[in-house]
């Protein structure tokens, strides 16, 4: 009797164990226990620690409340400007509610990872490329409320959402090479024109400085001539001296003394402007009517040594020169028939 009464009791330990160890759990610390009594809702969300079900008529459903990180793969669409790009992104959420992540939808992971795929597709259709590449907070701020609004219904937070790269096709990047490198030569010519702009300015202003004090000027000579001579691999050749450009400086200075016009020339004589008074004296000593053989010996007549007529008007008499004579032999001459034939 007592042997069946000790073997009772062993077998009810043994079912007791058996029962305890198939209704016991553990929930830990960063998850939450749903229990489904009868395919139904039971109760509230069992903490963390230990925990007792019903076997074989309670399921107990553990849900991660940790930040899940959850990678979007690419996705290949054509922008707003007609351009075709890949973007993937990854998204951070957790689960706030985890009744309604185990009873509102299937696998919420995968629920969040679908919409984040088509949110994505409609952010890059909605976008330029210029915001895709610059613009990005905007673009995460938008894409995250579209992920949010019905993640909420799933119990599920989203955090943050972040798009990671943007591929462009290779013809679109060496487009963009070239229109960044021709945007940087445009700044590069603004910016050595300006320079030059300045230094014209100053040089403008030096030039002036020195024009007003030459000494300057010289001095400014003086240090190039040391600055070149310093370096002891060319050679420095000074065609003339300083005092020589000072002294046609001060001869540049000086006002010109105009020089009287010149007296034309009669045609057809040689005669020098010296000797058209003389001949003028000549003429008006002859008497009215004589020829020019007259006027001849009458030249030949001074040139031997006969006085010399006085001058009309008490005019004092002034000597012939015989190179002022012979000028006008000369003409009268050439103008005097030749002798007849024989």
């Amino acid at each position: 009797m007592l042997q069946d009464l000790l073997t009772a009791v062993i077998a009810a330990g043994c079912t007791g164990l058996v029962y305890l160890s198939a209704a016991a759990r553990v929930v830990k610390q960063y998850e939450r226990g749903v229990v489904l009594r009868l395919g139904r809702f039971a109760g509230g969300v069992r903490p963390p620690g230990f925990t007792m079900i019903i076997p074989f008529v309670d399921r107990l459903y553990k849900v991660n409340l940790q930040i899940v990180t959850l990678p979007i793969p690419a996705q290949e669409g054509i922008t707003r400007d007609n351009v075709t790009v890949r973007v993937d992104a990854v998204v951070y959420f957790k689960v706030v509610d985890p009744a309604s992540a185990v009873i509102q939808v299937e696998d919420y992971r995968f629920a969040v990872s679908q919409m984040a795929q088509t949110s994505l597709r409609s952010i890059i259709g909605k976008s330029d490329l210029d915001d895709l590449l610059s613009n990005r907070e905007k673009l995460n701020q938008g894409l995250e409320l579209m992920i949010d609004s019905p993640a909420i219904g799933w119990g599920v937070q989203i955090d943050r959402v972040e798009i990671k790269d943007v591929s462009l096709p290779e013809s679109m990047k060496r487009s963009m090479a070239r229109q960044a490198e021709a945007d940087r030569d445009r700044r590069a010519r603004i910016i050595n024109a300006d320079a030059e702009f300045q230094a014209s300015k100053k040089l403008a202003e030096a030039a002036q400085q020195m024009a007003d004090t030459p000494a300057a000027l010289q001095l400014r000579l003086l240090q190039t001539v040391t600055a070149v001579a310093a370096e002891k691999n060319s050679t420095l050749v000074l065609p003339f001296p300083v005092e020589l450009l000072r002294f046609l400086e001060k001869a540049q200075g000086q006002p010109q003394v105009p020089s009287a016009p010149e007296t034309p020339r009669p045609l057809g004589l040689t005669t020098p402007p010296e000797t058209t008074a003389e001949t003028a004296a000549v003429d008006a000593s002859a008497p009215a009517g004589s020829t020019e053989a007259e006027v001849e010996g009458a030249g030949e007549a001074r040139l031997d040594g006969e006085p010399e007529p006085a001058a009309l008007d008490g005019a004092p008499e002034a000597p012939l020169d015989p190179a002022s004579i012979a000028p006008v032999r000369a003409a009268a001459d050439a103008a005097s028939p030749g002798p007849p034939d024989q």
